[in-house]
């Protein structure tokens, strides 16, 4: 390649470079100093006017620095989002500086993942609608064979398996957030009334605001917090209480049983995907998404699931508005 070439790529390179123009800018101040420091040793009294020549340097270097390093603003902003996985986010850049190509690569490997998802998605989606077919034939024959234990058992698993690709595929159309939902107002107060059963009580204050949420997904999301605090409560102890009461211009939603809780060491990891605490789940009973579904249902409505030990038992809530 000829030189000028070169020295032309370089010019454009420089002239682009956040690195080079920072030195740049340093060495200016120095340089600036210095010759402020001889004309004032040199100068006596007459070389202290240059001082505000000195100052007004500094100040023009300061906005010249803030303006350079604008964009990290815009970088951290974008991270942020990535961090909580808002992989749809792009980070707006004007420049072929380094930070310029960092957020170009950054918003290169959000695309990059977020395809990865949707394949995955679209994969899961897939597999799970093909299988419900032989799933029904399989279940057919199950229920043509004499009655007896073995029929029994295989039914039984034949639910277990139904259940979980319905839960696979409602956690996959829950990763759209609150796009996947169809709100409406509803009465939670009924909707709570309707899981009504021997070992469960329910409390409510007598005027509640009224929210607009998703029914059949908070339905479902009911269904599973009741169903994990019966599985795990110690009748003895007092009966599962599910409580409805105001909370700002929401209310909240609280699910308590009163069994054994789990090791604060465990709580944090509550709710991911097939996670289990082995000393209070008993073997073979629900498929490890209740508590995942109930956690993407309250990100959905705009709110979080909240898990804690209450001295006995655990507490689940969610905050609706």
């Amino acid at each position: 390649m000829q030189p000028a070439v070169l020295w032309r790529q370089w010019q454009t390179r420089l002239a682009h470079s956040l690195r080079w123009r920072l030195y740049a800018l340093a060495a200016g101040l120095g340089l600036l100093g210095l010759a402020l420091v001889g004309a004032t040793a040199l100068g006596g009294w007459s070389g202290w006017l240059t001082l505000p020549i000195w100052l007004a340097a500094c100040i023009w270097a300061g906005f010249g620095l803030r303006r350079m390093l604008l964009p990290l603003d815009g970088l951290q902003a974008g991270v942020r989002a990535l961090a909580k996985g808002q992989f749809g986010h792009r980070i707006e850049f004007d420049g072929n500086d380094e930070l310029g190509e960092l957020a170009e690569r950054l918003n290169q490997m959000a695309a990059d993942t977020q395809s990865l998802i949707k394949g995955k998605r679209a994969l899961l989606m897939a597999v799970s609608h093909e299988l419900r077919n032989p799933l029904a034939r399989a279940r057919l024959h199950a229920e043509l064979m004499e009655e007896g234990p073995s029929r029994e058992a295989l039914l039984a698993e034949l639910a277990l398996m139904r259940e979980l690709i319905s839960a696979l595929l409602e956690t996959e159309r829950l990763g759209a957030g609150s796009k996947a939902l169809r709100r409406s107002e509803c009465d939670l107060v009924r909707l709570a009334e309707g899981f009504a059963r021997p070992g469960l009580r329910i409390e409510h204050e007598e005027t509640l605001p009224q929210v607009r949420v998703d029914p059949p997904r908070m339905q479902l999301l009911m269904r599973n917090l009741i169903n994990n605090a019966l599985m795990h409560n110690e009748p003895l102890r007092g009966p599962v209480t599910v409580r409805l009461r105001k909370e700002g211009p929401g209310l909240r939603l609280v699910v308590r049983d009163y069994g054994p809780g789990v090791p604060q060491s465990a709580l944090a990891r509550l709710g991911e995907p097939f996670y289990r605490v082995e000393t209070s789940t008993p073997t073979g009973q629900g498929v490890g998404l209740g508590l995942t579904l109930c956690k993407l249902i309250a990100a959905a409505h705009g709110s979080r699931l909240e898990l804690r030990n209450v001295e006995p038992g655990l507490e689940a809530s969610v905050l609706l508005a």
